[in-house]
């Protein structure tokens, strides 16, 4: 017995010896106070908008390091009163809260009560600055040897102090004076004995006392903080009386607004443009606050009833001013303005023209609005009637479906797929003929991106909401805009302009005037289910859509109605203090109104696709409902003989023309005149001479479009079996 009691005590001697070389060993290799003070918690990740007003704070914040002194006394008696009432007295372990803890988990052996905490103040600071909160006897090993060498190394109220700058105590605040700012609205050298009883209430468990979660909980926990302190003498029973806790106001908690649509689409971007982990960040972003809070009221104002909308607002050099991903953040995080994939109807015109154009074709050419067929598909006109000879700006402004088959027919479905592919888009483009009238789905900032480009005078427009981001206040990423990359020739952006303004001066998109030069084009799907505005003004460029997010049809939904007018409440404040931009080609307009259905004034459905009463499709062998019989026969002039039958107009069905595989006859086009020789109709047209003076060719950057596009340097693409064959869809590329 005598010989087991001298082996244990010298066990004991052994660790004791070997404990206190482990507590001098780790005070050695400890940082110095002022290290100490210096080291974060995570990075925390301020977020500015353009005038550098902080929008949004990610990771822990901080608040000013307040020293002993500065800390009231109020504060760090609540504090050692709930946290650990011997700080005073113990050497970083407290042996009766170690005794307390065992006894409690004994009792509570069979319940899931086991455990209770008797971790000392110095414990946490070193589980706080050192360790992780992962709970084994490992870790508690290492935090007692830890805490007993903080103690050694540093005095009481450094320990405290440290602990209560470096403390979490919820809703991302990290020390007192984060959590003051926070919950409170003022700094912590102000805190009332009511407030830091809130506080020091927290840390027990910061989410659920956390006052912006559960004001109730936090009240009742900071009355058992307040009697803590009684029992401890830290306060009388009238002071605990007068504090009130009841009656403190808490700082109001920011609503997640719009901005939170930017924010998300932003952020994530800095995992490619930095490789800083550890410092705090601060981001310097795009965004226009006046403008975000125009757009969010545009939107709500003009979206129809349940359904949703979506707004992006880009200068020219690719910079994010707005973003609008829905009409309510907190209701719905999903951006529809970047993530949602819908059909953009006529909106999608823009790339057949930009084709047309490219291949020669000028904005006064005209064409033959008639029937057609192509390879089984007849797309038809929203009033159903056709106009016969019109200008190709006349078809852009009034939306004419017939004619962008034709088009797209005549330079090659490819060769407009191709154009989609270019000038940004970057959802799947599939090359069949109704195409042309926006059946593929995209995204519509890659559809305002695109109409950014083409208002660029042809240069790559590519949307980036982060300008610049500092840490320590070194810079350590800025934004440098590409102007290298041309899509487009400028000429061709020119003539591109030229026709969307027709669109908005006379055309579908009238309701998106503003006053000053405005381009833009209309879209509208089957059944009315998306409604589509992209425009551009005074080096902005904005685009709307609205629709449902179950894609139901939404009466009386146009892109010429809510979208548009969107797109005005939100442009008229937009560009107010910018200077007005002519464009270079002005749009002559037409001197005859070509519309004969009211409807046509908002743009009628336009991807060609219709369905009867029961929802299933109709083809286009079937013919159409409401077709009538007065509609303007069709000009065959450039077909050749029975290419083109002449509808029974005395029938509701017609029959549109057909041509056999391999043999499709490019569509004419008449530049400049009618087929009688006489001037188009919508105002002067300059002949098309040999001796008209060249323009001038900007030679794009051939290299990186195929790049972008997966092309052989030839620039094919591969053979398609869908496609018509090369000879019928020319040569585009």
């Amino acid at each position: 017995m005598k010989r087991a009691l001298i082996a244990c005590g010298g066990l004991a001697l052994v660790g004791l010896i070997a404990l206190t070389v482990a507590v001098f060993a780790t005070a050695q290799q400890l940082p110095s106070f002022e290290e100490l003070k210096s080291s974060p918690n995570g990075q925390m990740i301020r977020v500015h908008a353009a005038d550098g007003t902080v929008i949004m704070t990610l990771g822990p914040s901080y608040g000013e390091w307040l020293s002993y002194d500065q800390i009231p006394k109020v504060m760090r008696d609540a504090t050692i009163s709930t946290e650990d009432r011997r700080f005073r007295d113990h050497i970083g372990i407290d042996p009766i809260g170690v005794l307390r803890a065992l006894k409690f988990a004994f009792v509570n052996r069979n319940t899931d009560r086991r455990f209770q905490g008797a971790s000392t103040i110095t414990q946490q600071v070193a589980r706080t600055i050192f360790l992780s909160n992962r709970y084994d006897i490992r870790r508690k090993f290492k935090e007692a040897i830890i805490a007993l060498a903080l103690e050694r190394k540093f005095s009481k109220d450094q320990i405290l102090e440290l602990y209560m700058n470096k403390v979490y105590y919820g809703g991302g605040a990290y020390g007192v004076d984060a959590a003051s700012r926070k919950f409170f609205g003022h700094s912590a050298t102000h805190l009332t004995l009511g407030e830091a009883a809130v506080i020091a209430g927290l840390v027990k468990a910061p989410s659920h006392y956390s006052p912006t979660a559960d004001a109730d909980a936090a009240i009742g926990r900071a009355g058992v903080v307040l009697q803590l302190m009684q029992e401890t003498g830290a306060i009388t029973s009238d002071q605990a009386a007068q504090a009130d806790v009841a009656a403190i106001k808490l700082a109001p908690e920011p609503k997640q607004n719009s901005v939170r649509y930017f924010t998300d689409w932003a952020l994530p971007q800095l995992d490619t443009l930095i490789d800083e982990k550890t410092r705090p960040l601060e981001v310097y972003t795009t965004l226009d606050l006046n403008m975000q809070r125009d757009a969010t009221r545009a939107v709500n104002q003009n979206v129809p009833k349940g359904a949703q909308g979506a707004l992006v607002a880009l200068d020219n050099d690719g910079s994010v001013r707005a973003m609008v991903g829905g009409k309510d953040y907190v209701a719905s995080i999903y951006n529809r303005a970047t993530q949602a994939e819908r059909q953009p109807g006529s909106a999608f015109k823009l790339f057949v023209y930009l084709a047309a154009f490219e291949s020669g074709l000028k904005p006064d050419d005209t064409i033959v609005d008639e029937p057609v067929t192509i390879k089984g598909w007849s797309p038809r006109n929203d009033d159903r009637v056709f106009r016969g000879t019109v200008t190709l700006r006349q078809a852009f402004a009034y939306s004419i479906n017939t004619v962008a088959a034709k088009l797209g027919l005549q330079v090659g479905f490819d060769t407009v797929a191709d154009m989609a592919r270019r000038m940004g888009l970057t959802t799947q483009i599939s090359a069949y003929p109704s195409m042309v009238l926006g059946t593929n789905e995209v995204r519509l900032i890659d559809m305002t991106r695109a109409y950014a480009s083409v208002a660029n005078e042809g240069v790559a427009v590519s949307p980036y909401g982060i300008t610049k981001v500092t840490a320590d206040g070194v810079t350590i990423y800025e934004h440098q805009v590409d102007r290298s990359h041309v899509l487009i020739a400028p000429y061709v952006a020119d003539e591109m302009i030229d026709v969307m303004a027709s669109t908005v001066n006379v055309g579908t998109g009238r309701a998106a005037d503003i006053g000053r030069p405005v381009a833009g084009k209309t879209g509208t799907t089957q059944s009315n289910k998306d409604g589509w505005f992209i425009g551009t003004s005074s080096g902005l460029t904005t685009g709307v859509w609205m629709g449902r997010d179950d894609d139901k049809p939404i009466p009386g939904l146009f892109g010429g109605t809510g979208p548009a007018r969107a797109f005005a409440a939100f442009m008229k404040p937009a560009v107010a203090d910018r200077p007005v931009e002519q464009f270079k080609s002005a749009a002559p307009l037409p001197d005859w109104d070509m519309e004969n259905a009211e409807n046509a004034y908002f743009g009628e459905p336009d991807n060609g696709l219709f369905v009867d009463e029961n929802g299933n499709p109709i083809g286009p062998d079937t013919g159409y409902p409401g077709d009538q019989p007065d509609m303007i026969p069709p000009d065959t002039q450039g077909y050749p003989p029975g290419a083109v039958q002449q509808p029974q107009y005395q029938q509701p069905q017609y029959q549109a023309p057909q041509y056999p595989a391999g043999s499709y006859p490019p569509p004419q086009v008449h530049r400049g005149t009618t087929p009688g020789g006489a001037p188009a109709p919508g105002g002067s047209v300059p002949p098309a001479s040999d001796d008209a003076p060249p323009r001038q060719h900007q030679r794009l950057d051939q290299d990186w479009m195929n790049r972008v596009l997966g092309r052989t340097p030839s620039g094919r693409r591969p053979a398609n079996d869908d496609q018509p064959p090369p000879a019928a869809a020319g040569q585009g590329h």
